[in-house]
């Protein structure tokens, strides 16, 4: 029952985190005009958030490692409480940047952390359900983050949405202070100061070589569909942003039902087995999106929705992977893998102002699909090879 206690507690403030990216993105257009700047500049606190969240998993990683989940997690969550007060009453653009900056930085800890703690723990069947009941809290905040922001935003202003986040969150820093344990292993050799000769060992293993390749192109891919849909069900289909919200609703219900079976799949294969072909079937449901979603809005919105399923079977699959590939090292591998995922979060909507020419579905898609699979095909090489090294 704790056990259980702890896998909520640590999943719900990883979705509370993630909002501060979810719930902002309706209200964008109101802190332009609230705040009498540009647009490039509203785009440039989102940009700061994300490359902040980024950034900071690589330090907050080893530092769980060295120093413990708790003693890193608490302080995290107190960060991010103030900045989002100070986000709520932010006077000009200047000074919202720096407290999304500061944020990010609160933000940053807490998948590290809960992913760490899942793999702490839980052992075997048990972590790969945990790891997928975690995937599935933090799979709300997509699909629930922004029509929660535009409702309290709408109705009671931007700075609403904040100090929502900054009453949940300081809750949540008191259910944690009073209800999570220090979980981090006892056997665990202390390094004298951050390990970053981690980083390599994590690069060259080639098991965690493949997961991190194939989770970079997986999510170039999965953010080139976040940004191109609402395009693309716009300009074809005439949809307007409301309509479309529900469309990418639906698609995130499908992806938590795929990530709740992922865990079941996951439990009844070896290794990087299931996590490979479930990529496949992801893969392939690109390649249908490309060559079928011009045809009609019902047929895109199916294709849509396969892409969701599928890609919701292998979400829990890495962290569960690594966490048991690197017992002592669980939080700096977790945090690697979250880093590599949003340099993909970030190269595909670069992919795709490349190749979204003449608004060409199959182009920009099918080139996508095809990255995809070469991926999956160099991380099915990494995994066939065998190693001497010790994954610990």
């Amino acid at each position: 029952m704790k056990s259980r206690i702890i896998l909520y507690l640590i999943g719900f403030s990883a979705f509370v985190a993630s909002l501060a990216q979810n719930l902002y993105s309706p209200l964008l257009v109101e802190v332009q005009e609230k705040l009498h700047t540009t647009q490039a500049m509203v785009n440039l606190t989102v940009t700061v958030f994300t490359v902040t969240l980024a950034v900071m998993q690589l330090v907050f990683g080893p530092l769980s490692d060295r120093k413990g989940r708790k003693i890193v997690l608490l302080p995290a969550i107190a960060v991010y409480t103030l900045a989002s007060l100070g986000c709520a009453y932010a006077a000009s653009v200047d000074a919202l940047l720096a407290f999304r900056l500061l944020q990010g930085i609160g933000a940053a800890a807490v998948p590290v952390v809960a992913a760490a703690v899942i793999g702490d723990v839980f052992e075997g069947k048990e972590r790969a359900q945990g790891m997928a009941t975690y995937q599935l809290m933090l799979g709300l905040s997509p699909a629930v983050g922004p029509w929660v922001g535009g409702m309290i935003g709408g109705r009671y202003g931007y700075g609403s949405a904040f100090l929502l986040l900054c009453v949940v969150s300081l809750i949540l820093l008191a259910a944690n202070a009073f209800l999570l344990p220090e979980t981090r292993p006892k056997a665990t050799a202390v390094p004298k100061g951050l390990d970053w000769s981690s980083f390599v060992r994590l690069a060259r293993h080639p098991r965690a070589a493949a997961l991190l390749t194939v989770g970079f192109v997986q999510f170039l891919v999965y953010f080139v569909f976040l940004v191109y849909i609402p395009i693309i069900a716009h300009h074809r289909y005439g949809y307007e942003p409301a309509q479309t919200g529900t469309l990418m609703l639906l698609m995130a219900l499908c992806s938590m039902i795929g990530v709740k079976a992922g865990g079941w799949v996951q439990s009844r294969f070896f290794g990087e087995s299931g996590y490979l072909w479930g990529c496949v079937a992801n893969a392939a449901t690109v390649l249908l999106f490309a060559f079928t979603a011009g045809l009609s809005l019902p047929v895109l919105t199916v294709a849509f929705c396969l892409f969701g399923l599928t890609m919701g079977l292998t979400m829990s699959m890495p962290a569960t992977l690594l966490t048991e590939m690197f017992p002592d090292d669980r939080a700096t591998a977790v945090g690697v893998y979250n880093f590599v995922r949003y340099l993909g979060m970030a190269a595909g909507p670069m992919l795709g102002s490349l190749l979204f020419v003449g608004e060409s579905i199959p182009l920009l898609f099918g080139v996508s699909a095809a990255l995809y699979l070469g991926g999956i095909a160099i991380g099915s090489r990494l995994t066939a090879r065998r190693t001497g090294a010790a994954s610990s």
